[in-house]
């Protein structure tokens, strides 16, 4: 007799979970294989880039991952310097490990002023050129510097010869929207976000804890 909260009977399920664990057995033993043939261990490019929220908060994320495994970072900002951002203070209690480099100046609509964006990119990209120069720093972040490279603020051959030129372990992460396509295909790894729906649109503001 059928259990009415077990509409399958006991030895269909039996059969169920077999062939289950067979399907999984074989599904692992692909993917052990697929990854024993990964072997290649390097420093990343990561670019994050398109039109969807979480760019910077996706980097932010690796960014902790990194601290957590002890790893020494690196955080130039080239836009948001004005910003008070939770993540800056979180990070400001990790000197040891963490660098963190606010220096832009807010967007280049709110400066108006063209020279003033240049010589702050300038600055920064000064500032991000001795971090990747360091070995010590295991993984660098250059927020919104794909902003910075979309006005053409700094010389995009520049950027992908010092990226080129990088330690051997060092990972890189850049992000912003409208990455310029010899960046994306100079790196390693592009996400790309895609805004399906977003609060703004509907009169809400940038919130504590969402977006800063």
């Amino acid at each position: 007799m059928t259990n009415e909260t077990d509409p399958v009977p006991s030895e269909d399920q039996d059969e169920l979970n077999r062939r289950h664990a067979e399907k999984m057995a074989k599904k692992k033993a692909a993917r052990d294989k697929i990854v024993a043939g990964k072997t290649i261990e390097k420093g990343l490019v990561i670019v994050h880039t398109g039109k969807g929220k979480g760019k910077s908060t996706a980097a932010f994320g690796m960014v902790f991952r990194a601290l957590g495994n002890g790893m020494k970072v690196g955080v130039v900002q080239f836009v948001k310097g004005r910003w008070q951002t939770g993540e800056r203070e979180v990070l400001g209690r990790f000197p040891d490990l963490c660098t963190i480099r606010s220096m832009g100046e807010g967007f280049t609509w709110e400066t108006q002023d063209r020279q003033r964006d240049l010589a702050a990119a300038r600055a920064a990209w000064n500032a991000a050129k001795e971090m990747i120069a360091d070995p010590d720093y295991r993984m660098i972040l250059l927020d919104e510097l794909n902003i910075v490279l979309r006005y053409d603020y700094l010389p995009l051959d520049e950027v992908l010869e010092t990226l080129a030129a990088r330690p051997e372990m060092t990972h890189v992460i850049i992000t912003g929207r409208n990455a310029k396509e010899p960046l994306i295909e100079a790196a390693d790894l592009v996400t790309e976000m895609t805004m399906v729906k977003h609060p703004f649109r509907a009169g809400v503001k940038a919130q504590m804890g969402v977006e800063f």
